[in-house]
């Protein structure tokens, strides 16, 4: 095979992974540009909400369509409703402090995975893509499965962005963020939206997965790598910036699938790795960051 249709493959398998690390790095990075908190069970959200899917997707024996619409409406709204108990329970009680929310989170970590290890075992479960159409490209025939995943990711992120710039939710979140305290003196319910905003973070990872488990089987270890992912892409765009995390996201998505077509995954992270210790180095706040002031 010549040059041309290993490069669009490899740009292909980028792009799904970049649109799916999109949404995850997402709701991290909103989680953290609105409440200064760092997540670090974020990626446990992310591999709940797959588990979640394939045991709702197995509720329906019928045509995969219907098991996989519905898990795309139970698994964010029942990983949803655990991040704000989450938030509620533990957080709050912090007062959202950058140390202690750290610890708790990398609790909530293991707490979670342990617990789907118990419920569901360690097996790897698949779910069934809902339709199984294959697009005829110059060179081959691809995935049109993959296909809708890419577009249904970019259409969200122009939905969460629409949200964020265009409504009222979007403006009480932009408030909090820039300052709470005078939010809350403009009696702006601070603390509704942080545990909104919360909620909001776990679901976006949540679908996220619901659309990447017909590709990579649900297991309860599969929380790692989105997470150091994402915290790739958000260092890289800079920790809060939604167009940070939407350009980095693209560029580690796309580097990783074309690197690891045509050289290693292992060379992949690692230029991931070199990457974020550059951006540290000479651009901490990230290249789309704004310095502390």
């Amino acid at each position: 095979m010549a040059f041309g249709p290993y490069l669009l493959l490899a740009t292909l398998e980028g792009l799904v992974q970049a649109a799916v690390l999109m949404l995850t790095a997402l709701g991290l990075s909103l989680v953290f540009g609105v409440m200064r908190v760092v997540n670090v069970a974020h990626g446990e959200f992310y591999m709940l909400g797959a588990v979640v899917a394939w045991f709702v997707a197995a509720e329906f024996p019928g045509h995969p369509a219907l098991g996989f619409a519905a898990a795309l409406l139970v698994a964010p709204l029942v990983v949803g409703a655990l991040a704000l108990l989450a938030e509620r329970a533990v957080l709050r009680r912090l007062n959202y402090d950058p140390e202690a929310t750290i610890v708790a989170t990398i609790g909530m970590l293991y707490i979670l995975q342990q617990s789907v290890l118990i419920l569901f075992g360690p097996d790897a479960r698949p779910v069934q893509a809902p339709f199984s159409l294959r697009v005829q490209l110059p060179w081959f025939g691809y995935s049109g499965y993959n296909l809708f995943v890419i577009a249904a990711a970019f259409a969200l992120v122009g939905l969460f962005w629409f949200v964020l710039t265009r409504t009222r939710i979007g403006l009480l979140m932009r408030a909090t963020q820039f300052d709470r305290e005078t939010a809350e003196a403009f009696a702006i319910p601070v603390g509704r939206v942080y545990a909104g905003v919360f909620a909001a973070g776990a679901m976006l990872a949540a679908v996220a997965a619901v659309l990447i488990v017909p590709i990579r089987q649900a297991h309860y270890l599969m929380g790692l790598d989105p997470l150091l992912l994402s915290f790739i892409v958000v260092i890289i765009g800079g920790l809060g910036s939604i167009r940070g995390t939407v350009i980095a996201a693209l560029v580690i998505g796309l580097s990783d699938g074309i690197v690891s077509v045509f050289f290693s995954p292992t060379l992949a992270k690692m230029i991931s790795t070199l990457a974020v210790a550059l951006v540290l180095v000479f651009k901490p706040e990230g290249l789309f960051g704004v310095k502390a002031r």
